[in-house]
C-alpha cells in the first residue's frame, strides 16, 4: 500500500528485526517499562509471531523502516487476530503512518478470514486509542491481559 510517493507499507522481513524491536522499545521505554511478555515478542518475532500465523507490516519512508504493526493469531478465544506492537517513530508521527498502518492489518486480517480482532492499550496513550476508535475498535471489559500496562481493551467484529 503506498501512502504517499515516499513512503509504502511492505510485509516484513528479518532485515526489519531491530526497526521491529527499537521502534517498539523505544515507544514503551517512554511511557512505561519492557515486560516479558515484551521481550518475548520483540528478541524473536518469527518465532513468536509469524511462524504461528500472524503477520507484520513495516512502514517504509523513503526505505527507511518508520513504522511497525503486527497481526498476532489467536486460536484459542473468539478473536482471531490481535493488533499488536504498532509503533511509529517519533520523526514520522503525524503523516498517518499509524492510521494506514491499522488500516492495513486489518485487510491482512480480513484476507485471512478473521472475523473478529482485539487490540490493548493505555487510555494515556491518546492518540493510539483515537486511531482505533477511527477503525472502528469498540471498548470491552473482562478480558485478562499478559501485560501489566493496559487498562483497554478493544474489538472489531469484520
Amino acid at each position: 500500500m503506498n501512502i504517499a510517493e515516499n513512503m509504502q507499507i511492505v510485509d516484513y522481513s528479518d532485515r526489519y528485526h531491530s526497526a521491529f524491536r527499537d521502534l517498539n522499545a523505544a515507544w514503551i521505554a517512554k511511557y512505561f517499562e519492557m515486560e516479558d511478555s515484551d521481550y518475548q515478542l520483540l528478541d524473536n518475532p518469527r518465532q513468536a509471531i509469524l511462524d504461528k500465523g500472524g503477520h507484520i507490516l513495516v512502514a517504509l519512508e523513503n526505505g527507511k523502516p518508520v513504522g511497525v504493526c503486527a497481526l498476532i493469531k489467536h486460536n484459542d478465544d473468539p478473536y482471531d487476530y490481535e493488533l499488536a506492537k504498532l509503533a511509529v517513530a517519533p520523526e514520522a508521527q503525524g503523516k498517518h503512518i499509524g492510521r494506514h498502518l491499522i488500516e492495513t492489518i486489518i485487510a491482512k486480517a480480513r484476507e485471512e478470514g478473521a472475523k473478529k480482532l482485539y487490540v490493548e492499550s493505555h487510555t494515556s496513550l491518546k492518540p493510539a486509542i483515537h486511531l482505533y476508535q477511527q477503525a472502528g475498535f469498540k471498548e470491552i471489559t473482562n478480558l485478562h491481559s499478559t501485560f501489566n500496562r493496559v487498562n483497554i481493551q478493544m474489538e472489531l467484529n469484520l
